[in-house]
């Protein structure tokens, strides 16, 4: 079946869309299409001129006969600064507010749209960084791991407190939580985590950092590569940080009960 040129240019685009992070190659879409290789190069060209002019991200192209073409997640940064501005308006409401100086997060992060854009801004930061899995915590972070996940085209591995017999066998280690100062215990499956691997963390908050710094030492202890730490809201109410090299979208830097303010801004993704 011959394809129109418009017809292709869609159903390109949308394949990869589809799979962020693939590489395709040129013989691919030229058997998908019945066209010629030269044709498929010039519509390449076209979707990742116009990938680019909207902040959609761009196609990385690897030469020689195993080679073809990658999608690369991307986004501007006005764009981006505009979402975390919003998010910041929302998040400080004052009914967000809960006894003991909580704040109620949950409809952000179940709202599909929302919790999209974060990941698609978490994803953009490290979309050539060759990220291989993504970690988090049980269980709020979930959803923020699997919007980047989704992004990058790999693989999530979920950190618990408890074992799972659906688990199998464990790796746990003792950590120190950074706000309380008690010890903790996180296990991680044997299987989920394979040596080497490139790992990004992803949280949606960090306080003092303990959990995080724990997630750290359980790389270690798979012989796996930190890529980069990235949260969604840290807290700036702390004196003493567990962890230095972090990225986080917002900063959450006061919280009044008594007078209902919560004070928050950008967090350092912004200048970074």
């Amino acid at each position: 079946m011959k394809f129109k040129r418009s017809e292709r240019l869609i159903d390109m685009t949308n394949y990869l869309l589809a799979h962020p992070g693939r590489l395709v190659s040129l013989t691919f879409f030229a058997e998908r299409y019945s066209s010629a290789k030269s044709s498929i190069s010039e519509d390449l060209t076209i979707i990742k001129e116009t990938f680019e002019q909207r902040g959609i991200g761009t196609l990385t192209t690897v030469p020689g006969a195993a080679g073809g073409v990658k999608y690369l997640v991307g986004i501007k940064s006005d764009e981006a600064t505009a979402f975390i501005d919003h998010l910041c308006s929302v998040i400080a409401s004052p009914e967000r507010l809960l006894p003991g100086g909580y704040l109620y997060m949950t409809d952000i992060l179940g709202h599909p749209e929302t919790v999209n854009m974060i990941g698609r801004i978490i994803a953009a930061a490290y979309a050539d960084k060759q990220v291989e899995v993504i970690m988090t915590m049980a269980t709020k972070g979930i959803p923020l791991a699997y919007a980047v996940a989704n992004y990058l085209n790999v693989p999530v591995v979920i950190v618990r407190r408890d074992n799972k017999v659906t688990e199998g066998p464990t790796v746990s280690i003792n950590y120190v939580s950074g706000s309380s100062k008690r010890i903790q215990t996180m296990v991680l499956s044997k299987r989920s985590l394979a040596e080497g691997s490139k790992v990004l963390i992803v949280d949606d908050f960090m306080k003092a950092g303990g959990t995080v710094k724990g997630m750290v030492s359980l790389l270690e202890e798979f012989k796996a590569t930190l890529a980069g730490i990235t949260v969604f809201v840290e807290s700036d109410e702390i004196e003493e940080r567990l962890v230095d090299q972090f990225v986080s979208l917002i900063k959450l830097t006061e919280v009044d009960e008594r007078d209902k303010i919560i004070s928050v801004s950008r967090g350092n993704y912004v200048n970074n």
